[in-house]
């Protein structure tokens, strides 16, 4: 494959370490990246129809990334949007996603996660039956939101736990190795990742089970993990 041919990445951040390390990063991995340290010149690049991702920080010199994001979405752009900020808060992270990002990455970051992060932005976007919602008994999970509910009671869940969460359901019932868990959304399979993937999955099955629902959340012993999902799958 040239590097015409490459997957486009749209990064669009003023810090010019911080673009420079990731352009770098991004370019190793065989991507064509092409770097905007304004809102406008990436609006313009974006318009070019060759790009397959979109990397924005929040906090540019001439715009805001929430309202850029928000523009592009209201304009038909559907290319996934992943945000960085420094504004790790609840709030912030809301008021991305409701802007229309498909993922938010706190600064400062592991550069391994943003990389495993970028794939499955890129994996889900090439898929047009990708789940947004799923529903199963008095269970919702909105992923587009990332918000769920048991009946009207919102579950708090962490930003991991959501990215488990959507990650299994995309599988559709189907086992998802605990290795491509860990690398896709911790970056790494090193024994620390590991536990914290032990960790998240225990919290969820006590989030979202109750005592008379079978466990959504099936362990394939010596392989990964299963989500149970009803007929038919996730809503796209």
């Amino acid at each position: 494959m040239t590097v015409r041919d490459a997957p486009g990445i749209l990064l669009v951040e003023d810090d010019a370490e911080t673009r420079q390390a990731v352009a770098r990063v991004l370019a190793d991995e065989g991507y064509r990246v092409v770097g905007a340290e304004r809102g406008e010149t990436g609006t313009r690049a974006l318009k070019s129809g060759q790009i397959a991702a979109v990397i924005l920080d929040v906090s540019l010199p001439d715009a805001s990334g929430f309202d850029l994001c928000r523009d592009w979405r209201a304009a038909g752009v559907r290319v996934p949007v992943l945000m960085l900020t420094a504004r790790t808060d609840v709030s912030s992270r809301v008021r991305g996603l409701d802007a229309g990002a498909d993922d938010y990455l706190g600064k400062p970051f592991a550069l391994s996660e943003l990389r495993a992060r970028l794939r499955a932005l890129l994996r889900r976007g090439s898929d047009p039956l990708r789940p947004r919602v799923l529903n199963a008994g008095d269970l919702t999970i909105d992923f587009g939101r990332r918000q769920a509910w048991l009946g009207r009671a919102e579950i708090p869940l962490t930003r991991r736990e959501i990215d488990v969460l959507e990650r299994l359901a995309w599988a559709r019932g189907h086992a998802v190795p605990r290795g491509d868990l860990l690398e896709e959304i911790w970056g790494e399979s090193t024994p620390e990742a590991t536990a914290s993937l032990e960790v998240i999955i225990a919290r969820l099955r006590r989030k979202l089970e109750r005592g008379d629902r079978e466990s959504l959340i099936r362990t394939v012993r010596g392989f990964g993990y299963a989500l149970a999902v009803p007929p038919g799958g996730p809503t796209p």
